[in-house]
């Protein structure tokens, strides 16, 4: 039993009651009772929920009532979700308020409360939802749908209760990245779809960067034309007959029209993202007298921070002015967002006219130019309007009179701007950035794999106790982002998305005294019935099991620890080779199993499986002399750049993933058992080094100098021991585009090792990873 809950998690728990007394009732006579709503799983949790005595049964013949207006357009849009997404497709009608049924009501608006806030009661003569604005009753139409939704019937019974709701903070966001990889204006909108039900309001749209322009602006027709188009690096950018392979994709203004009304209707905000002064390779490309190197080039095909920066002088000011008039056109919202992060000085630096402009407007280093460029912006978007945001960097040269700052370099960059009288969304990277990776399980996608687990996401406040509470005021809200380098198809994007939105819905809506990651839990497998309601196929890696072995090959057996990474108990485990039921045994401590045991586990909760399928392991005698990519320690001279990568081939299908550390591939068995080990066999990959580093960041990067011509792959006992084995790479992989190699292994006093693998020699723009290791006897 879980205690000392808040009180909305009491009321929960009290109707949680009510619902195990109507399911006894519908025992009794199952033959007209309908299936009780999944009530009150609802996130993110409501402010106040208080159960009633009754209940309300909701069938084909339930009407919905709204006068004319804007309730009657809510009740038309949740009419339409029903119908899209449950058996239900109820007609709406402005019957008298009298009448039984489900009202949508907007009443007079209430001083000093939010537009956003609604009342829903439901009680044995119907529903009944309130609002003063037609956001609050979009709101309390988003609670009853969750109420509704999940496994289709004929008929919900929906328990009597009372919900009073407020959203804590009034920008709850999420950015997407369509620059690295372009998202189709369909799979925005499904976004949106989603974001509307978690009460999300919103959208940060990331539309240009070096790696592509993805808006129309008239007026610079070749900034989609050229800076919409990118050859991507390797093979993946090239056809069989060696012309180049464009990865291109661009919204019109027609449909970006589209997406802000559809949008709109959902009671979300568009915010824009016109990247400046850096991440503007791809305007650059297009532009070139806009940048300020000499010389043309193209939008780029390398991931991290590129250097190309926008002029400072006046006419590219010009330039960036026409491009953010048709921004303003077609964004109505208050906010522009005009970036200013990871702007690497180095072409202004080396430049002797941006040198002479600074010294001219009497500056005093480029970070002051930035912000000369940013405040001129920010008048122009004042004169129109519209208000800037911009990321943390925007700190450093001093910030635009009213501008508003997101802090995604943690914490700290949030307090400095909302103490000094700047609003603030937070938005810090180690927890709100959605591109690294649920759990450390190796079927993760690609991404960052420093991951970022529910608990983490749940756990954060955007609201810092450092922040004096006279400027806590200053706290907009909160917001996760998605960047897509390493995010190419809209399967990946589903899954690094959901279900962690859920738990960004519940910190930006709920109340901080009544989150708990506990009843958060109990609340989620209803969730996840709505994301398949609404066709979304969200992650399955944090529903099943992870598992840690300790191999013992003496003894030929495996010590294997089970856990669910979101924290659930109920784990069920077979190792006969059938799939686990909620009658198998549980997991309560650690396994010792002979070798071979084909283990499955998964993760049950009310005796069913969290996730689609059952986690498996096959535990024989080669997987004790095995590892891979996903199984192996990085050194710890990798530094903290640890990606999982993706192979440039095949251009349609399937790529295999590699775990690797740009800074110093190399890659750890941990106290291996080699006594009878003579030799190693290892398949490796090449894939394009694509990564735009710093100066210093580069400067950290390190690899050993190679003996033979091509390099060599290598083991030593430790990351700085002794030389184990080696062999010669060749100067190509195979067509596969792997390659396998035998070399025989040098067992050190005492049979157990530290084995490091690394691959010799500088092969950039290339780079040897990893994939398989073998110990053989």
């Amino acid at each position: 039993m879980i205690r000392n809950r808040p009180a909305a998690l009491r009321h929960a728990a009290a109707l949680a009651t009510l619902l195990a007394l109507a399911a006894g009732c519908a025992r009794q006579a199952p033959a007209v009772a309908p299936p009780v709503a999944a009530s009150p799983a609802l996130i993110p949790l409501p402010v106040s929920l208080t159960p009633e005595s009754g209940q309300f049964v909701v069938t084909a013949t339930t009407r919905i009532h709204a006068r004319a207006g804007a309730a009657d357009g809510v009740a038309r849009q949740f009419a339409d979700l029903l119908a899209r997404t449950t058996a239900f497709d109820l007609p709406v009608d402005s019957g008298d308020p009298a009448t039984a049924g489900i009202h949508f009501i907007l009443a007079a608006p209430r001083k000093d409360t939010s537009p956003e806030a609604y009342v829903l009661h439901v009680g044995e003569d119907g529903v009944r939802i309130e609002a003063g604005d037609a956001h609050g009753l979009f709101n309390g139409a988003m609670s009853l749908w969750q109420l509704m939704a999940g496994p289709r019937a004929d008929a919900v019974a929906l328990p009597a209760m009372r919900i009073e709701d407020a959203p804590r903070f009034a920008w709850r966001g999420v950015m997407l990245d369509s620059a690295r990889h372009f998202w189709s204006v369909d799979q925005v909108k499904a976004l949106l779809d989603v974001m509307a039900t978690h009460k999300l309001n919103t959208f940060h749209w990331h539309l240009t960067d070096d790696q592509g322009w993805r808006i129309e602006i008239k007026r610079y027709p070749r900034l989609t034309e050229i800076g919409g188009c990118r050859v991507p690096q390797g093979e993946a950018g090239r056809r069989a007959d060696g012309t180049p392979d464009l990865y291109c994709g661009h919204y019109t203004q027609a449909q970006i029209r589209d997406v802000v009304a559809y949008a709109a209707a959902r009671h979300i905000t568009v915010v824009p993202e016109i990247d400046v002064p850096g991440h503007a390779q791809a305007a650059v490309a297009a532009y070139p007298e806009h940048g300020v190197v000499d010389g043309p080039t193209q939008p780029s095909h390398d991931w991290g921070v590129n250097p190309y920066l926008f002029n400072p002088r006046e006419e590219t000011l010009q330039f960036l002015e026409g491009v953010l008039a048709e921004v303003i056109d077609l964004f109505p919202g208050p906010y522009v967002h005009l970036g200013g992060d990871e702007a690497v000085k180095y072409q202004w630096q080396a430049s002797p006219a941006v040198q002479a402009h600074l010294r001219a407007l009497g500056l005093k280093d480029e970070e002051a130019l930035q912000s000369y460029m940013l405040k001129r912006l920010e008048s122009f978007l004042e004169e129109h309007g519209r208000r800037l945001v911009g990321w943390d960097e925007i700190i450093e040269g001093g910030l635009p009179p009213q501008a508003t700052v997101m802090s995604w370099r943690g914490i700290d960059g949030g307090i400095v701007a909302a103490s000094q009288g700047h609003d603030v969304v937070m938005t810090p990277g180690d927890t709100l950035y959605l591109d690294f990776l649920q759990t450390d399980l190796p079927d993760e996608p690609p991404g960052r794999p420093k991951f970022t687990p529910m608990q983490k996401i749940y756990a954060f406040d955007p609201v810092p106790a450092a922040l004096p509470a006279g400027q806590r005021h200053h706290i907009l809200g909160v917001q996760a982002n998605m960047w897509t380098e390493h995010t190419r198809t809209w399967e990946r994007l589903q899954h690094n998305l959901f279900p962690r939105l859920a738990a960004l819905a519940e910190i930006a809506w709920t109340p901080a005294r009544h989150k708990d990651y506990d009843g958060f839990l109990e609340r989620l497998p209803a969730q996840l019935q709505r994301y398949r309601a609404l066709g979304i196929a969200y992650g399955q890696t944090a529903l099943s099991v992870a598992m840690q072995r300790h191999d013992d090959r003496a003894g030929n057996r495996v010590q294997v620890e089970l856990a669910n990474p979101l924290g659930y108990a109920d784990i069920r485990y077979t190792t006969d080779g059938s799939a686990p039921t909620a009658r198998s045994p549980a997991y309560t401590a650690p396994l010792t199993l002979q070798v071979p045991t084909d283990l499955k586990a998964a993760t049950f909760v009310d005796g069913r499986p969290l996730a689609d399928s059952a986690s498996r392991w096959t535990l024989d005698a080669a997987s004790l002399l095995t590892r891979t990519d996903k199984t192996l320690a990085q050194c710890p001279q990798g530094g903290r750049l640890l990606l999982r990568l993706e192979d440039d081939t095949p251009v349609d299908g399937p790529r295999e993933t590699f775990d690797v550390t740009l800074f110093n591939p190399c890659w750890l068995w941990e106290d291996a058992q080699v006594q009878d080990i003579a030799s190693v066999q290892v398949r490796a990959g090449r894939i394009p080094y694509n990564f735009g580093l710093l100066r210093e960041e580069e400067a950290k990067r390190g690899f050993r100098p190679a003996v033979a011509a091509h390099g060599e792959f290598e083991v030593r006992d430790g990351c700085d021991g002794p030389l184990l084995a080696s062999v010669p790479l060749p100067a190509a992989p195979d067509a596969d585009g792997f390659i396998t190699l035998h070399a025989p292994l040098r067992v050190p006093a005492g049979g157990r090792a530290d084995l490091c693998m690394t691959f010799s020699g500088d092969t950039r723009p290339a780079m040897w990873v990893l994939k398989q290791v073998v110990l053989r006897p």
